[in-house]
C-alpha cells in the first residue's frame, strides 16, 4: 500500500511538472487565446510582448476582448497609434505584477498591490464572492478565472481593463 501510494504521488507530481513545463509563457497563452486578441495586440504595439514572454516571474489581470470593447468608443484605436505608445505602455503595466501570485496567495479582505507601474496602486479585495480589483478610475474588475499557469507566472482573467489614476479606495 506504501508503496502504490508513493507510486501514485510520483505519477501526479511528474504529471504537474509536464503540465507547467508545456504551459509556455504569458504571452504564448494569450495569443492562442483568441478571447485575448485584443491585450495581445496591444502588448505587441506597446512592444512589451517580449519582456511579458520573459523569465518573469509575473501577474498578469488579463483583460478579455469584452473588456477592451466596453471602454468609451475610440478608446483602443486610439491607444493602439505609435504616438500613444507611452500611455498604452502605461495601462499594460497597470495589469502586470513582478511577482506570481495565484489567487490563494492574495489575503482575504481589500489590500493594496503595487503593479509594475511603480507610482499607482491597485486594490485587490478577496472575499467569499471571490476577487474583484479596484483601479484608479474607482471602477472595479472581477477576477473570472483565476490561476491560469505560465511558466513565467499566472493569469487571472478580468472583465474590466484597469486604468491608471488616482489612488482607489481600500478599505
Amino acid at each position: 500500500m506504501k508503496d502504490t501510494l508513493k507510486i501514485c504521488t510520483l505519477a501526479v507530481g511528474i504529471g504537474t511538472a509536464a503540465m507547467s513545463a508545456q504551459a509556455g509563457s504569458i504571452v504564448d497563452i494569450a495569443a492562442g487565446d483568441e478571447r485575448f486578441s485584443t491585450l495581445v495586440a496591444a502588448v505587441t504595439a506597446a512592444g512589451l510582448a517580449d519582456t511579458l514572454a520573459g523569465p518573469g516571474p509575473f501577474t498578469v489581470y488579463a483583460p478579455v476582448n469584452d473588456a477592451f470593447a466596453a471602454l468609451p468608443q475610440g478608446t483602443v484605436e486610439n491607444l493602439l497609434k505609435p504616438e500613444n505608445k507611452d500611455q498604452l505602455t502605461n495601462v499594460l503595466l497597470y495589469h502586470v505584477d513582478d511577482r506570481k501570485l495565484s489567487a490563494d496567495m492574495i489575503p482575504s479582505g481589500s489590500n493594496y498591490f503595487k503593479p509594475v507601474l511603480a507610482s499607482e496602486r491597485l486594490c485587490i479585495t478577496k472575499d467569499t464572492d471571490g476577487v474583484s480589483i479596484a483601479d484608479g478610475t474607482g471602477d472595479i474588475a472581477n477576477v473570472v478565472i483565476a490561476d491560469i499557469e505560465a511558466n513565467n507566472g499566472v493569469i487571472h482573467v478580468i472583465d474590466k481593463v484597469l486604468l491608471p489614476g488616482a489612488r482607489p479606495e481600500c478599505l
